[in-house]
């Protein structure tokens, strides 16, 4: 039975993702932090967990994993002035340091597994050059670097992907789409002509965590409605 480890599994991309994967049958392991999610779904276990403690508990992981998947992260749009350094060093710690603490924690877990699959996050922003995005651009920056660099330090045995969407419909997005308005101007923005949810961001880590995407590593995998190779 290979057994998955999504951390911030109880909403958004890594919810759908968690019952994408149980629907294929396998054994997921989520964490949740603010909110203990209302699971009936047996093939999914759920344990709090705060990402920002210096100490991190995960004795309740089997001893082999076949997937990491770290969904953490922020939306914090300001200006760079209005921003102060420790709010960066806050986002840093929740969407870089988290993913590398828990990381460094399950590797020993991972390397068990014949075809072991880590999915990151990251933000088209990163390559768009987007106004008001500095803050969530500079950690996700640093999560495509580490991207690269533990795919070339684990290859063959581990493999390491990154997607990095644009504005999805979750609840992390909620305020920049809570009225009609602002997701119309926002889907017109996209070749595409629609914001995306999160089943297109889910459906794309459900593949890179399987066999399918066997020969794929190191990449930054852009879900965004072609917004950052197409214009118009």
């Amino acid at each position: 039975m290979q057994h998955y480890l999504i951390i911030g599994a109880s909403s958004g991309i890594g919810q759908e993702l968690a019952k994408q994967l149980s629907d294929e049958g396998k054994q997921v392991i989520g964490t949740y932090h603010k909110n203990e999610p209302a699971n009936e779904i047996p093939s999914i276990q759920f344990h709090h967990l705060n990402v920002l403690e210096d100490e991190l508990n995960l004795d309740f992981l089997p001893e082999e994993l076949a997937g990491f998947v770290y969904c953490p992260g922020s939306i914090n749009l300001k200006p760079f002035e209005r921003i102060k350094p420790a709010d960066f060093e806050l986002d840093f710690k929740l969407q870089v340091s988290g993913a590398i603490k828990i990381l460094q924690l399950v590797l020993p877990r991972l390397k068990k597994s014949a075809n072991a699959s880590i999915v990151l996050f990251s933000t088209v922003a990163v390559q768009l050059g987007l106004p008001f995005h500095s803050q969530v651009s500079t950690s996700k920056g640093a999560i495509e670097g580490l991207t690269k660099a533990l795919a070339a330090e684990y290859a063959p045995t581990i493999r390491v992907n990154c997607i990095a969407p644009s504005l999805t419909d979750t609840p992390l997005a909620a305020s920049l789409l809570n009225t009609e308005p602002k997701k119309e101007a926002n889907a017109i923005r996209h070749p595409l002509k629609r914001i995306g949810n999160p089943e297109d961001i889910a459906n794309m880590a459900l593949f890179l965590l399987s066999e399918k995407s066997s020969w794929i590593t190191g990449q930054i995998l852009h879900v965004d409605g072609g917004i950052s190779a197409l214009k118009g």
